[in-house]
């Protein structure tokens, strides 16, 4: 099928799973919005797991600065991998505690590399990796 060209199908589901969906898409246009919703976020999904696609996404950490050589050591990975990595934001939550913001791009499983790495290091109390697309392949739907 052409993009931009709307295809039409049904769908049988239990009358109670219709209801529980209406009532979770309230803020929503119509169900076939919130269905072509459901399946990009879904194909999103897969795309991040097969880790050859390029993607966009965040990695968050929150780490103690105080530790011995914690910035030192984070600043060299994120040198490594410059090319993954559009931008930084750096916060200072407290007195010992900094949260530091990366914005990626790159293959699904290299950005999922660049933070295993850099949750792992000695130091960092917790992290996150967000992918999501970049938007390229996507046709609005609206």
């Amino acid at each position: 099928m052409k993009s931009g060209k709307t295809a039409r199908f049904s769908v049988s589901i239990s009358a109670e799973l219709l209801e529980q969906f209406d009532r979770m898409i309230l803020n929503v246009a119509n169900r076939s919005q919130a269905i072509g919703d459901l399946i990009q976020d879904a194909l999103i999904e897969h795309k991040k797991e097969i880790g050859n696609e390029e993607m966009a996404g965040t990695i968050t950490i929150v780490y103690d600065h105080h530790k011995p050589h914690i910035q030192e050591n984070l600043t060299n990975i994120q040198h490594d991998y410059q090319k993954y990595i559009i931008c930084n934001l750096h916060v200072h939550l407290d007195h010992h505690n900094c949260l530091e913001t990366l914005v990626v791009k790159g293959e699904a499983s290299i950005l999922k590399k660049i933070a295993d790495i850099l949750i792992s290091s000695k130091g960092v109390k917790h992290g996150k990796l967000t992918i999501t697309t970049t938007g390229k392949e996507i046709s609005n739907f609206n």
